[in-house]
Parts: C-alpha cells; sequence; structure tokens
C-alpha cells in the first residue's frame, strides 16, 4: 500500500485527523461525502413527488406535503449539491495538483468553508425534520416573508451561512491561482478546468452577497414584520425578485462553467487531440461569467416590467447563448477526426454535449417575450432547467468523478459497468424530462399537485424514467465505493492524459509533488506524441 492511500485509509481510525485536517484532498472528500448525501436526500424527495403525479388526482401525499417536498428538492438539490459540488469536490481536490501547488493558499480557511456548508445543510434539513417549508426553492414573497405557516426562517438562514462557504471557496481559489501556479506554467498555459473555477469564483464572490442579503431581508421581514417586500406594508415583492434572479441566474453558470471545465478536460483525453480553439473557449469563459449577470430579467417577462426592460433582457439571453454556443463548437470540433476512445468519462461527455445543446436551445425559447408569456411557469420550464442542470452539471459530474477516480483513490472501477450505468441516466434523464416539454407546451402548470386526466401519459412517462434515473445514479455508487477497496492498482495515469496532476501517484502524497514541479509544454498536447 502507497503512503499515499495509507494516509486516507489509516486516518479512518481517527475521526478528529478528519475533522481538524487542512490537507486540500482530504477536505475534498469530506465534500464528496457530504454532496453525495445530500444529492440522494433531494432525489428522494423528486421520486416522492413523481410517485404522487403518476395519477391525476395522486392519493400518495397531502397538498402540504407535495408542496414541501418539492421545496426540499429545489433548495436541496440547487444550493447544497448543484452549486457546490465541482467546486468544492472536483476543485479542491485537482486545482493544486493541475497548477503544481502544494495546497490552497488558505487551507484553515478552506477546512471553514466545509463547516459552514454544514452547518448551513444543517439548519436548512433541520426545517424539514420539524415540519419543512412550502414555498418553493425560490421563496418568492410576500408568501414567504408574510403568509407561510412553515419554517421559512431555519431555511433561509441555512442557505445565508452556506453562501459564506461559497464566498471563502472563491476567494481561496482565487490567490491560489493567481500566487501559486508552478513555474512556467503562464495563464495560456492552465488547463481549462482551472480556468472554469478560476471564472466560477468571481461570480461566488460577486453573486452570492446579494443571495444572502434578500434571504436575510426575507427573515428580518417575518421576524421584525418590517415592510419590505409586503405591499400591506408599503413594500415591493418584485423587489425581492429583482435580488434574487440577479443572483440566481449567475448561479445557473455557476453550475455549468466547473462542468463545462470538466468537459473540456474529458474530450481532448479521449479523442486525443489539443481542444480546438483553446483560446476562444477561454475567452467565452469570461464571456459566460461576464453576460451571466446582465441576463435575470427574462425570469421576469409575466411580472409587470416594461416592455422595454423585456425587450432587454430578451437580447442579452439571446447574446449570453453565443459563448455557451462557442464551446459546443469547439468540443464538436475537436472529435472531428480524433481518435475517440469510449471510456466512461467520455459517454458521461458525449451525453453533456446531447442534453446541454438541447438545454440551450430550449433555453431560447423562454428568452423570447411571446413564446414565455405561454410557457412560463408550466413544465417547459422545469425541462429546460433540468436538461441545463442534470443534464449538464450532474452529467459532466459524474464524468469528471470517473475520470479522477484512479486519481482519487489509486484504484480502476469496472469501465463496462460504468459504461452501462451512463448509458441507463442518459436514456432515464431523457424518458423523465423530455415528456415534460410536451406537457409543458400543452399547459400543465407546475407545483400542482393534480392536473387534468388528459396529461397522464406524459407524467407515466416521466415517472417511469425517473425510476431508471434513479437505478443509473445508484449504480456508480456501489462500485465506486466497491473499487475503493478492492479495484485493481489504477497507476499514476491509466488514461495517458496530460496534465500535472497526472505527474504524481495515486492517489497523491501529502505535499502533492516529491519535487517542485516545472511547466515547459503546451496545454493538450496529445498530437506532439507525447501522450498520443
Amino acid at each position: 500500500m502507497s503512503d499515499a492511500r495509507a494516509h486516507y485509509l489509516n486516518a479512518g481510525h481517527s475521526m478528529r485527523s478528519w475533522l481538524l485536517t487542512k490537507d486540500h484532498k482530504r477536505i475534498a472528500l469530506l465534500y464528496l461525502a457530504s454532496v453525495t448525501a445530500l444529492f440522494f436526500v433531494g432525489g428522494s424527495a423528486a421520486v416522492m413527488f413523481r410517485l404522487q403525479l403518476l395519477t391525476p388526482h395522486g392519493h400518495l401525499v397531502l397538498p402540504e406535503t407535495y408542496n414541501k417536498l418539492f421545496t426540499l428538492h429545489g433548495i436541496v438539490m440547487v444550493f447544497f449539491f448543484l452549486v457546490p459540488a465541482v467546486p468544492t469536490v472536483l476543485g479542491n481536490f485537482l486545482i493544486p495538483l493541475m497548477i503544481g501547488a502544494k495546497d490552497l493558499a488558505f487551507p484553515r480557511i478552506n477546512l471553514l468553508s466545509w463547516y459552514l456548508f454544514i452547518a448551513g445543510a444543517a439548519l436548512a434539513l433541520g426545517a424539514t425534520l420539524y415540519g419543512g417549508v412550502d414555498t418553493g426553492w425560490t421563496f418568492y414573497t410576500p408568501y414567504s416573508s408574510v403568509f407561510s405557516n412553515t419554517y421559512v426562517v431555519a431555511t433561509v438562514m441555512g442557505i445565508f451561512v452556506a453562501g459564506f462557504s461559497s464566498i471563502l471557496t472563491g476567494l481561496n481559489f482565487i490567490v491560489t491561482i493567481h500566487k501559486m501556479r508552478a513555474p512556467g506554467l503562464r495563464w495560456f498555459r492552465l488547463p481549462l478546468f482551472v480556468w472554469a473555477i478560476y471564472a466560477t469564483s468571481f461570480m461566488f464572490v460577486l453573486a452570492t452577497p446579494v443571495l444572502a442579503m434578500a434571504l436575510l431581508l426575507v427573515g428580518l421581514e417575518r421576524v421584525l414584520h418590517l415592510g419590505i417586500f409586503n405591499p400591506a406594508l408599503g413594500g415591493d415583492p418584485l423587489l425581492f425578485q429583482h435580488f434574487f434572479w440577479f443572483y440566481s441566474h449567475p448561479a445557473v453558470y455557476i453550475m455549468v462553467l466547473p462542468a463545462m471545465g470538466v468537459i473540456s478536460e474529458l474530450i481532448p483525453c479521449f479523442s486525443r487531440r489539443r481542444l480546438f480553439g483553446y483560446e476562444f473557449v477561454v475567452m467565452a469563459t469570461f464571456g459566460i461569467a461576464f453576460l451571466g449577470f446582465l441576463v435575470w430579467g427574462h425570469h421576469m417577462f409575466v411580472s409587470g416590467q416594461s416592455a422595454f426592460a423585456g425587450l432587454v433582457f430578451s437580447f442579452l439571453s439571446f447574446v449570453v447563448a453565443v459563448p455557451s454556443a462557442i464551446k459546443v463548437f469547439n468540443w464538436t470540433a475537436t472529435l472531428y477526426k480524433g481518435r475517440i476512445r469510449f471510456h466512461t468519462p467520455m459517454l458521461y461527455a458525449l451525453g453533456f454535449i446531447g442534453l446541454f445543446t438541447i438545454g440551450g436551445l430550449t433555453g431560447l425559447f423562454l428568452a423570447t417575450l411571446g413564446v414565455d408569456v405561454h410557457v412560463h411557469d408550466t413544465y417547459f420550464v422545469i425541462a429546460h432547467f433540468h436538461y441545463i442542470m442534470v443534464g449538464g452539471s450532474v452529467m459532466a459530474y459524474l464524468g469528471g468523478i470517473h475520470y479522477w477516480w484512479p486519481k482519487i483513490s489509486g484504484k480502476m472501477y469496472p469501465d463496462a459497468l460504468g459504461r452501462w450505468a451512463a448509458v441507463l441516466i442518459f436514456v432515464g434523464f431523457n424518458l423523465t424530462f423530455f415528456p415534460q416539454f410536451i406537457v409543458g407546451y400543452l399547459g400543465m402548470p407546475r407545483r400542482f399537485y393534480m392536473y387534468p386526466p388528459e396529461f397522464q401519459v406524459y407524467n407515466v412517462f416521466s415517472t417511469a424514467g425517473a425510476s431508471i434515473l434513479a437505478l443509473g445514479y445508484l449504480l456508480p455508487l456501489g462500485y465506486l465505493l466497491w473499487s475503493f477497496w478492492y479495484g485493481p492498482d489504477a497507476g499514476d495515469n491509466p488514461w495517458g492524459a496530460s496534465g500535472l496532476e497526472w505527474k504524481t501517484s495515486s492517489p497523491p502524497p501529502v505535499r502533492n509533488f516529491e519535487t517542485k514541479p516545472v511547466v515547459d509544454e503546451e496545454p493538450y498536447d496529445y498530437e506532439g506524441g507525447r501522450y498520443g
């Protein structure tokens, strides 16, 4: 057993060594365990309300419980899985390795970030155990701030606390990438995953305080009966929507940009070609990060904002699609004439490209004023959102976990079983969410616990797909845990990949590298023969 692997395994005998660790790799594993547990909590809520929707007049749960289930699902999945998963798990583990550093710039703050995340999740889930919250994950006022009789304050305070975890994580990544790169690792030699985390970190720092402020005001209005959002006291409920979506649309790219960074690592490796248009992908990353702050108003086309504001936000929403399209084009061009190897991570990457493209194109429907009025607050929106978030972010996250699992654990999982799981997830996802585009266009509103009988066939497809999807997610959990203990040794670089993280042992030693690395090559040099 290698010293590095013993470092992980023997640490299991001392809980104190884990809870006080400052090693970025161990903290990444703490995040991995945390977000995985929360993913299955949020997924269980989804299974429950999908079973409720199997029949038009489902009697599985009461209407009040149904409201709490979809709220729990949204809060956990957005704030405690999709936002933190890729940056905190893969980012924490990989950023120092990818830039040749021994750790993040502020190891103690990194550990504090995890504790804040756990504290926030405990507050939010504690509110669920005490009776739940029924506002939806958007907490629209004045219902959330005045009328709901559920545990809103505890829930928003949990998200408030978790927001500080995101801010501190972003600051840590920014400083680390600026100050701790290996000799020779110039800016345009950085891996694209590092660029993606770097851009996302600025969004963490700039956008998260706006959400924190909005949720704090919701709590203050409930406790102190202030007139901030309550129109009966002179407040403005639309003010909350502006605050919330000013954060939450950039939050879409907080979830997606790191996922895009993962895909930009997988495509070159498994097509054995340098990524086409590396510099354009970097610029597109920052284009998305910047434009993401300018399009929040397309969530409010039916709120009564002026027609001129609606036109501006509609135009900007079309513009923000351009850098995303550039990335899809560059990934596709990289695949062209590539020597493609269909290992598990590559199947997730290809699935990401297909599902994300569908999600992006349907986003243009929602950015069109006339169409949005028709499909607003219907299942069309649900389908679009999940094609971006689940079809995009979760597929990339699983692709990244499978790609770097040999580096994380030192062990190899059964690749054939991994490919089956990837296909199962792809099929189950489409069966779940594609019918929702149709039923949404036909007019079925979201967040209703019952529906007209003519929509049942679409909901039966969705519930059947959700069952397949659940099995697809359980499979990797099983075989990755098995491989950690019983899998064959992976070696230091089983994929023949470029990048500094593959030039150290698997798993890496405590200080990452035995000697400080020096970078003298361009990124993704697969065609130069060195990694071909």
